[in-house]
């Protein structure tokens, strides 16, 4: 199953993608796509609710937004430098466990939305990203039982100002938060959609130039490792999303570096995860 919200920003309603493409309004089911609908087996109970409400549900215009596809979840964790690639060109070593930091979930916005630079930023920079959300309660969880509380995979674009990140006090949370610095979707395939998450091809380009391209098998720490390990140092709960990291090709790497300005349009995607464009704007 496929989930989506969709409409007018804060006032979104839940729908389903079909297999066709094809969007289907849901919002009768009565439940948002939020902490209770993950952790009280919402997607089950949607899906029965489906088998005999599927005909009765209105369908929505392909032109209609489409907004993130969970409601505010309690926390996004991400991975750092989870690409051996990565942390190379980032200059860094390949780290001996993983890199944790968050981003604050007011960042959070739908696929298609705008990018907006940062006031005084001057380095804006992009990272596709496989995300996980977490489907079941989890506090010291063993790697062996980590994919059980996994509930399905989205598409993550983790913007990151390079200077406020790595230049002003080494604190990444303020290079990873600004506003609309995490574009999610286009939905959350839940986890029997995506057969193999650690053998999924991702990419991204900056005005149609391809920046990367590469397959989640590149990861050092798998999801399963991510999962259990953060679940030694906070409890994730239904809806949380964890963000296990990017490739290589981010601007930071370029020779020279290279990062958004007003205009330009980023274009990433995820097999079995659809695709997402968010169009840079300045600030103000």
């Amino acid at each position: 199953m496929k989930l989506i919200r969709f409409g007018e920003a804060g006032k979104e309603k839940t729908g389903v993608q079909l297999e066709d493409g094809t969007r289907l309004d849901v919002s009768a089911f009565g439940q948002e796509y939020d902490e209770n609908f993950f952790g009280n087996e919402g997607i089950a109970k949607l899906q029965k609710w489906m088998a005999s409400h599927q005909g009765d549900c209105p369908k929505i215009s392909g032109d209609v937004r489409l907004g993130p596809p969970s409601v505010r979840p309690s926390k996004l964790v991400c991975v750092g430098l989870n690409y051996a690639k990565h942390a190379a060109e980032s200059g860094m070593d390949i780290p001996e466990e993983p890199v944790l930091f968050f981003k604050a979930t007011s960042a959070i916005v739908g696929p298609n939305d705008d990018v907006i630079i940062p006031k005084g930023s001057v380095k804006t920079d992009w990272e596709v990203e496989l995300a996980v959300v977490i489907g079941k309660k989890a506090s010291y969880v063993s790697e062996a039982d980590a994919m059980d509380h996994v509930a399905g995979y989205v598409l993550h674009n983790d913007y990151s100002e390079r200077e406020f990140q790595l230049e002003r006090s080494g604190q990444w949370v303020k290079g990873k938060s600004c506003d609309t610095f995490a574009p999610l979707g286009p939905f959350i395939a839940t986890k029997d959609e995506i057969k193999d998450p650690h053998n999924l091809d991702l990419w991204l380009t900056l005005n149609g130039e391809t920046m990367q391209n590469s397959n989640t098998s590149d990861f050092v720490f798998d999801i399963p490792k991510q999962v259990s390990y953060i679940s030694q140092f906070m409890t994730l709960l239904p809806g949380d999303i964890i963000s296990t990291g990017t490739p290589f090709g981010v601007g930071l790497g370029l020779k020279p570096q290279k990062y958004l300005k007003a205009g330009d349009v980023v274009e990433l995607g995820i097999e079995g995860l659809g695709t997402s464009k968010q169009t840079a704007k300045a600030y103000g």
